[in-house]
């Protein structure tokens, strides 16, 4: 029998993290770890005026937790916040904690709609394992055409007027000052 090189070893354990990072959920733990620390450096930066879309139609039936409805048609005119999300998303799971504290400040001021693309159970008990109290809705009708995304995370900050001056895809600091100096400005217009 052939004696295994250090290489060979090395390469091995290599293989052995790279599979238990991807296919296990000690990975997926690792993924939202390293999505966080990524997420703490990036900021969401506004699109520029020139190139905003503005929301066509505010038709987007909702349904919260609670099972109410909501259609985003009815928050036409205010400061909306739009993230899509799901609890098997390391870099959704790696922003909420910053979501946590921009509700907090700012959920009198800004119609937040927090869109699961997720089974209801799961989202309740992730929610409730983690203790996160947010308006989270699941889509009951078609998502406008300029609030649709091939993948997730994705937020859009909407202004007064249905201009979209935010659209991020992927994880980001949204607790950041600069998110924050963006949304009073928007809510003062």
């Amino acid at each position: 029998m052939k004696k295994l090189t250090k290489e060979q070893i090395s390469n091995g354990i290599w293989i052995l993290a790279i599979l238990l990072i991807l296919f296990t959920p000690v990975g997926f733990h690792v993924r939202v770890l390293v999505n966080k620390v990524v997420a703490t450096v990036i900021s969401p930066s506004t699109v520029d005026k020139d190139e905003q879309a503005a929301l066509g139609s505010y038709n987007w039936s909702l349904v919260g937790l609670d099972g109410e409805p909501m259609n985003l048609q009815s928050k036409k005119g205010e400061v909306v916040l739009v993230n899509v999300w799901a609890t098997w998303c390391p870099p959704c799971v790696a922003e909420l904690p910053g979501f946590i504290d921009l509700y907090s400040d700012y959920k009198d001021k800004v119609t937040f709609a927090f869109v699961a693309n997720d089974e209801k159970d799961k989202v309740v008990a992730f929610l409730e394992k983690k203790g996160y109290e947010l308006p989270v809705y699941f889509q009951a009708s078609a998502t406008p055409t300029e609030l649709e995304s091939g993948s997730i995370p994705v937020t859009y900050i909407i202004d007064k007027q249905g201009n979209i001056v935010v659209d991020k895809t992927g994880a980001a600091n949204w607790n950041s000052d600069k998110t924050r100096s963006l949304l009073d400005d928007l809510v003062a217009e």
